[in-house]
């Protein structure tokens, strides 16, 4: 990373029924000025946040999800030159809330990166859920790291992050932190994510940050029910934190968490911390090709 320290924050997000663009741009201002006023350079939002702006379209759009997805996707440059907006203004880089966006004939769910300079990068969810198969969200492509004045960071959509080889792979690549904006239904859902970005953190010796739409948008069936909480998380460690919780919000509770992450205690506790998961990734069984160095015995 560049910076040795960095100041992080995460929202817990709930889905409004906006009335119409003006009241979207209105609501995501205050949230981004509300982010900032916590010191953080990097906001991070959920996944599907973006599905807000389809309730100025009516319940006929809302409730039918295939329109749903034509209508958030069509609004693209309109929030895009919002949050380039945003993140200028308030000088933070941001993680916008992802959403469908077109890919040729088909639709992915894509978050986009966001610098005070105007930059902007994308990733596309790689991993589908079924419900996102049946929903006729297709699979992105290529898996990439950002490099930013703040350092090289990672994004891994929600079921994304429960797959150890493709944060891994982030890691690698130099990402010191992972970003894992959420949507899940269930506390079953919370917890599967909750659980993936800890073991992420500590498997790779990194900080992960996940952000979770919160509450019941019975407007839309794509995403009537949030349940989940912000975490800030890294590997647990005397030198760095006893339970790898650096901030943790109350469960469906909208707002702001907030945390400081030290990167270069991350960096040491690499080379001399209690564990060195990250040195001995490939000591185990199969990490460098699936199906290496798994035994397979026959007993007929």
């Amino acid at each position: 990373m560049t910076a040795e320290r960095l100041r992080v924050a995460a929202a817990q997000y709930p889905l409004d029924a906006v009335v119409d663009m003006s009241a979207w741009a209105g609501k995501v201002a205050q949230w981004v000025a509300d982010g900032a006023a916590t010191g953080a350079q990097l906001l991070v939002f959920p996944e599907y946040g973006g599905i807000e702006v389809a309730a100025p379209h009516g319940r006929e759009v809302t409730t039918d999800l295939a329109a749903t997805l034509r209508a958030v996707a069509s609004a693209e440059a309109q929030m895009t030159a919002r949050w380039q907006e945003l993140a200028a203004r308030h000088n933070v880089h941001i993680l916008a809330p992802s959403g469908p966006e077109r890919r040729d004939a088909a639709f992915v769910n894509a978050a986009r990166f966001y610098s005070p300079n105007g930059n902007a990068g994308v990733q596309e969810k790689l991993i589908l859920t079924p419900f996102e198969r049946e929903w006729g969200i297709s699979a992105g492509r290529g898996l990439r790291v950002f490099e930013t004045a703040l350092g090289r960071l990672g994004i891994a959509i929600c079921y994304d992050a429960e797959f150890p080889l493709l944060v891994h792979s982030l890691a690698e690549a130099g990402a010191d932190i992972v970003l894992i904006p959420s949507c899940t239904e269930h506390l079953s859902g919370y917890h599967r994510v909750r659980g993936a970005a800890m073991a992420r953190a500590l498997e790779s010796q990194i900080a992960t940050v996940m952000s979770p739409t919160v509450g019941e948008a019975a407007w839309s069936p794509a995403v009537d029910r949030n349940a989940g909480a912000a975490g800030v998380f890294v590997p647990p460690d005397v030198a760095l934190s006893m339970t790898g919780v650096l901030a943790e919000g109350r469960l469906d509770e909208p707002g702001w968490i907030a945390a400081d992450i030290d990167f270069a205690a991350l960096r040491r506790l690499r080379q001399s911390g209690e564990m060195r998961n990250r040195q001995d990734w490939r000591l185990q069984p199969g990490a460098l090709w699936p199906g290496e160095a798994v035994e397979v015995v026959w007993l007929g």
